[in-house]
């Protein structure tokens, strides 16, 4: 046996990882991430056992002569101990703390000849073990986990594996690599000193006006509730109200209450991330708030060709991505919860800092259907075992509370007791049914449109409506001075540009008549104010969120109107929205002053997950009571119908050169990364099936558009002529 056992090669400086140092250094920083007295004993043994088997005389010759990587397996020694011992959870965790977190049948097999006694010189191993960490076996106890029900036990393995993954990975890279260590000093929230910066703002802003008066008074009434106990909490509000203050104006104090470490707002769209999270840099600082969603690369690391280029504060956001160790977090649903249920270690590594947070939802109605029960589980038992307050914002609050025959949150208390007199004094719109919702052709609805002599803006369910609806008005209306169109065929820069031109000419002092063609992707985070909005038929969420872009500012001397229509000739993006837009509609023929409650919305969401929704479609549920991680991780995905996103070359010069200068590079940016979202459009697979030879995917894995880009439309699929083919 070696004098001396190592943990990982050399360094920069020529120096091995000591074993011992590493176990002794992952078990503190585990144990440091949790603050319940009963757990912490437990989140230190796994640290302390996860590479027990590095100390076999084949993984040390392995380490100093080299060989291939993987050849001498680790994890299975300690994941077997920790099983022969009784501590499964621990096992899960040490097991996956590199692969992933393992379907149950996976870990037993990965042991059982751990749990028979049949592998050979175990004992030897494991008494090294002993000496050279100066322990005794009777040291290696921990104390009985209270008795959870399965799904909490469930949680509490992804829990301990992203504690002992996080510390793990930080030893680690201090001894590869101490500069990139060394920019990882955690900033805690200091929640004095972000309580004045938002006091500050809010004070410099007007007071006067009923909807500022409003506001404020909404924010007084929600303070009060500020130091209620860690728990689930809502805040029904008419769009306009100002929401996103309001809550993070709340959630500062409830996290000052009761000394809770983070804030993390989490969006169901990125369109919506950066404005929001360019507001909060602007009242807290760039340095306190950290983005985080697809156009980061999970997989990616800070490169020192990074270094070079990334002030101090970047450096940090950028490590932060891996593990979310930072005061406020701007996120997506798609980030937040697909890491919750991820079996990856990269994903699962930031779960620990979700403990101890205040996690506010905004427009949560967006959530899917389809993965609902899962979903509320998971907040149920993160509120319960990680002592975590949720608070769900929304204009149209779904019915999350438990049931008859919904098992859901047991209690979501309202910040605002009266959210129904908010309501009926920030009324601003009229609702009307455009031929009682029997279905009309695209001329039709044209006329119907033309009529209304004024700014519209005419949503629809698809792109191809979109498109149909904008030609024909190019073509045969000439009414507005303008016309727009929006959709996801454009590229985020192009929406973002197109968006504040909308924003420019719907100035009142300029009389600039304009039209527009949307899909639903300006119902949420778009503040967009038309004195007249038309919505094809939808699910009631997305209506109630349409007419949140008429009249609201309430500048209007009268309600702004808001149309519904049903086209002939339609289609819904799917079976839920479909099942969803049908309901409603039938509701409200039946009695459209439905509409102007906000107590009908959850009658309403109750009603359709019973009728139509399989809340659970994929059996999450069950995977999860039988401890299949990778089940799990493979069966829950928020975004149902997978795209692909394409690069677009010839939007403009910038984007040109941003190809050109990322070419040649062997790895990318998550600087690089974020850029190229800015001109990447999302696509079906059929898309591309049906237009091989316009796209080509270069070495980095970016699929790059060479095709027809249209500066008011899009990705076009105009005939492509010969000179545009990728060969």
């Amino acid at each position: 046996m070696p004098e001396q056992f190592y943990a990982h090669s050399e360094n920069n400086h020529g120096e091995k990882h000591i074993l011992s140092k590493h176990l002794k250094r992952t078990s503190e920083l585990a144990e440091s991430f949790v603050n319940s007295p009963t757990l912490k004993p437990i989140f230190r043994m796994a640290g302390l056992l996860h590479d027990l088997g590095k100390y076999q005389t084949e993984f040390q010759t392995y380490l100093i002569k080299g060989g291939k990587r993987g050849s001498v397996p680790h994890s299975v020694w300690g994941a077997g101990y920790a099983r022969i011992k009784g501590m499964n959870e621990i096992a899960f965790a040490i097991d996956g703390h590199h692969k992933g977190l393992p379907n149950k049948s996976n870990l037993k097999n990965d042991t059982e000849a751990f749990s028979r006694n049949e592998i050979p010189g175990f004992d030897n191993v494991f008494k090294t073990f002993l000496s050279d960490n100066v322990i005794t076996e009777n040291e290696l106890t921990i104390p009985k986990i209270e008795q959870q029900d399965v799904l909490q036990k469930e949680l509490f393995i992804r829990y301990l594996f992203s504690a002992l993954t996080d510390a793990d990975w930080l030893d680690t890279e201090e001894h590869f690599d101490s500069d990139t260590s060394k920019n990882r000093i955690g900033q805690g929230l200091e929640i004095d000193e972000l309580i004045y910066k938002l006091e500050k703002e809010l004070s410099s802003k007007s007071k006067n006006g009923e909807i500022n008066q409003l506001r404020n008074q909404m924010r007084d009434l929600v303070l009060n509730k500020a130091t209620m106990p860690c728990g689930f909490y809502s805040l029904n509000l008419p769009t306009g109200i100002g929401k996103t203050l309001i809550s993070v104006s709340w959630a500062l104090n409830h996290a000052k209450k009761h000394n809770l470490k983070h804030i993390l707002i989490v969006l169901p769209y990125i369109n919506i991330i950066d404005q929001t999270a360019r507001i909060f840099k602007g009242i807290f600082g760039d340095e306190l708030v950290l983005e985080h969603h697809s156009a980061y690369n999970e997989n990616e690391t800070v490169t020192h060709n990074d270094e070079n280029n990334l002030s101090s504060i970047q450096k940090r956001k950028a490590l932060a991505c891996e593990n979310w160790d930072f005061p406020i977090i701007v996120t997506t649903t798609v980030q937040f919860f697909e890491s919750l249920f991820s079996s990856k270690a990269s994903k699962c590594r930031k779960i620990h800092n979700i403990a101890e947070s205040v996690v506010i939802f905004d427009e949560v109605q967006s959530l899917p259907k389809e993965i609902l029960l899962p979903t509320l589980s998971m907040l149920k038992n993160i509120q319960k075992l990680m002592n975590t307050s949720f608070l769900f914002c929304t204009a149209t609050l779904p019915a999350f509370e438990k049931r008859d025959k919904f098992n859901g949150i047991d209690a979501i208390y309202p910040l605002i007791d009266n959210p129904s007199e908010v309501f009926l004094k920030t009324k601003r719109v009229d609702y009307n049914l455009l031929r009682n919702l029997d279905p009309i052709d695209i001329n039709t609805l044209m006329s119907a449109v033309s009529e209304s002599g004024t700014s519209v803006l005419v949503i629809f369910n698809t792109k191809k409506a979109v498109m149909n609806f904008y030609e024909l008005a190019m073509n045969n209306s000439k009414f507005w001075k303008r016309y727009y169109h929006l959709s996801t065929a454009m590229c985020p820069s192009h929406r973002f540009e197109k968006i504040e031109e909308i924003k420019n000419d719907l100035d009142l002092k300029k009389g600039c008549k304009i039209l527009v063609s949307s899909t639903q992707l300006i119902e949420a985070g778009v503040d967009f104010d038309f004195p007249c909005v038309f919505r094809e038929m939808a699910p009631l969420e997305s209506i109630i969120q349409s007419a949140g872009r008429c009249n609201r500012e309430g500048r209007l001397p009268n309600n702004g109107k808001v149309y519904l229509f049903q086209l002939q000739e339609t289609s819904m993006p799917d079976r839920t929205y479909k099942a969803c837009a049908e309901y409603a509609k039938s509701l409200i023929q039946d009695d459209l002053s439905k509409l102007d409650s906000h107590i009908f919305f959850q009658e309403y969401y109750s009603q359709i997950v019973n009728l139509f929704v399989e809340p659970d479609r994929n059996n999450i549920i069950q995977a999860q009571e039988g401890f299949n991680f990778e089940t799990v991780n493979d069966g829950y995905h928020l975004i149902q119908h997978k795209t692909k996103g394409l690069y677009v070359y010839n939007y403009n010069d910038e984007s040109r050169k941003l190809l050109h200068s990322v070419e040649n590079k062997e790895f990318l940016s998550r600087d690089d990364y974020r850029k190229m979202q800015m001109f990447t459009v999302q696509v079906f697979n059929n898309f591309l099936f049906e237009n091989e030879g316009v796209y080509k995917k270069i070495p980095q894995g970016i699929l790059v558009w060479y095709g027809n880009y249209d500066h008011d439309t899009g990705i076009s699929v105009k005939p492509i002529e010969a000179d545009e083919l990728v060969v």
